[in-house]
C-alpha cells in the first residue's frame, strides 16, 4: 500500500522506464506516466528481447541509426498507449511518456556547431512530436537545448526539459518556454511543461567535491536544491492563466549511497508534482516503505541551509554534472548503435 500512500500524498508517480512489461505492471499499481532515455532503450535492446524486431528492421534495409530510433519510437508508443486513458481523463494534465531527442547532438566529436545544433533540436523535436497526444519531447538544459525551447513551445509541443541541476538552468528553461507558450495560436488550454531536476547525482558530486560539509548537510544538497526549485516553480506559475499544471519532475531518485534508505528521495519529495522512479525504487517502496506524508515543502534547519549555501559552488556543480550528464546519455546512444551493428553482423551471417 506504500505506493498508494505516496500517490495519496499528492505525488504523481511515473516510471523511469519504457519496458513494456514494467509499464503495464506499474500502471496497475498507480503509475500515470513514464520516461525514456538512451540508457533505458539501450539496456532493453541489450536484453535480447527485441531481436526479432531488429532482425525485421534489418531485413527492411534500415541503417543502424534508423533502427535505433525506430525501436525507441516503438517502445515509447507502446507506453503511450498504456497511459493514454490517463491523459484523456485528466484533459492532458497527466498520462505522458517522454521521448528524448538525439543525445549525440551534444557530443564533442559528433555534434554540429551551436547554431546548427539549435536547428536540429527544433527539427527533431517537431518530427518526433508530430501526431502524438501524450508524448513529451525531452530536451536537455544545454546552451543549444535551451535556445530551442521558445520556438518549440510556440509550436505547441509538450516539453520536458531534462538535465537540470541549478536554478539558473531552470529559470532559463522556464522563461523561454513561457515566452513561447504566449505565442501559441491555439492558446494555453493544452499548454503543459515539466522540468526534470536531477537529485541523487548532486549528492554524489558533493561527496566527491565538497567533503567539508558536515554530516548533517552531506547528502542533503540534492534535496534542498530540488525543493528550492520546486518552490520557485510554484510561485512563478501561481498567477499564470494555465489550466494545466506546469510541474517539476524529481528525477534521479534512486539512491547512490549504500548507507541511504532506498526510498530517501521518494520520501523527501512526497506530496506534489511528479517523481520518475527507477523500477527497483518503486519495488522497494511497494514492499518496504511505511506510509508517506507530504514533505516536499519541508526544508532542513536554517543552519544547514546556510552551510550548504556557503560551501557549495553552484556554477562548478552545474559544469561538472552537465559534462557527466551529457556523457551518460551520449555514450549509451553510441553503445546502442554498436549493439545494433553487432546484431546486423549476426543477422548477415
Amino acid at each position: 500500500m506504500s505506493l498508494q500512500s505516496l500517490i495519496a500524498s499528492g505525488t504523481k508517480l511515473w516510471l523511469d522506464s519504457v519496458d513494456p512489461e514494467l509499464v503495464v505492471a506499474n500502471r496497475a499499481v498507480g503509475a500515470t506516466g513514464a520516461t525514456s532515455n538512451p540508457v533505458i532503450v539501450s539496456d532493453l535492446i541489450k536484453s535480447g528481447r527485441f531481436d526479432q524486431q531488429i532482425d525485421a528492421l534489418i531485413a527492411e534495409g534500415l541503417n543502424d541509426q534508423q533502427i535505433a530510433w525506430q525501436m525507441t519510437d516503438d517502445l515509447v508508443r507502446q507506453a503511450q498507449d498504456v497511459f493514454l486513458p490517463v491523459w484523456r481523463e485528466t484533459s492532458g494534465n497527466d498520462g505522458y511518456v517522454s521521448f528524448e531527442v538525439d543525445p549525440l547532438l551534444e557530443d564533442e566529436q559528433l555534434g554540429p556547431p551551436h547554431e546548427q545544433r539549435v536547428e536540429r533540436y527544433v527539427e527533431l523535436a517537431k518530427q518526433w512530436a508530430s501526431g502524438h497526444q501524450n508524448r513529451m519531447i525531452k530536451v536537455p538544459a544545454t546552451p543549444a537545448g535551451l535556445a530551442a525551447l521558445e520556438e518549440l513551445a510556440a509550436a505547441g509541443l509538450t516539453l520536458n526539459v531534462t538535465l537540470i541541476f541549478t536554478l539558473r538552468q531552470y529559470h532559463s528553461a522556464r522563461n523561454a518556454i513561457w515566452r513561447g507558450a504566449q505565442r501559441r495560436t491555439a492558446g494555453l488550454d493544452l499548454f503543459k511543461s515539466v522540468y526534470s531536476i536531477f537529485v541523487s547525482r548532486v549528492d554524489v558530486y558533493t561527496a566527491q567535491h565538497v567533503p567539508q560539509l558536515s554530516p548533517a548537510a552531506q547528502g542533503m544538497v540534492g534535496i534542498v536544491n530540488a525543493k528550492r526549485l520546486w518552490m520557485d516553480n510554484q510561485q512563478f506559475w501561481a498567477d499564470k492563466p494555465c489550466p494545466l499544471d506546469q510541474e517539476i519532475i524529481f528525477a534521479s531518485t534512486g539512491t547512490k549511497n549504500a548507507e541511504d534508505a532506498p526510498d530517501k528521495y521518494v520520501r523527501a519529495f512526497a506530496g506534489s508534482d511528479i517523481e520518475t522512479n527507477p523500477p527497483a525504487t518503486n519495488d522497494y517502496v511497494a514492499d518496504n516503505s511505511p506510509p508517506f506524508t507530504r514533505q516536499v515543502d519541508v526544508l532542513p534547519p536554517d543552519e544547514i541551509l546556510s552551510e550548504i549555501d556557503a560551501e557549495v559552488d553552484v556554477q562548478q556543480l552545474e559544469n561538472v554534472l552537465m559534462d557527466e550528464g551529457i556523457r551518460k546519455f551520449a555514450d549509451p546512444q553510441k553503445a546502442l548503435l554498436a549493439l545494433i551493428a553487432e546484431k546486423r553482423a549476426v543477422h548477415a551471417a
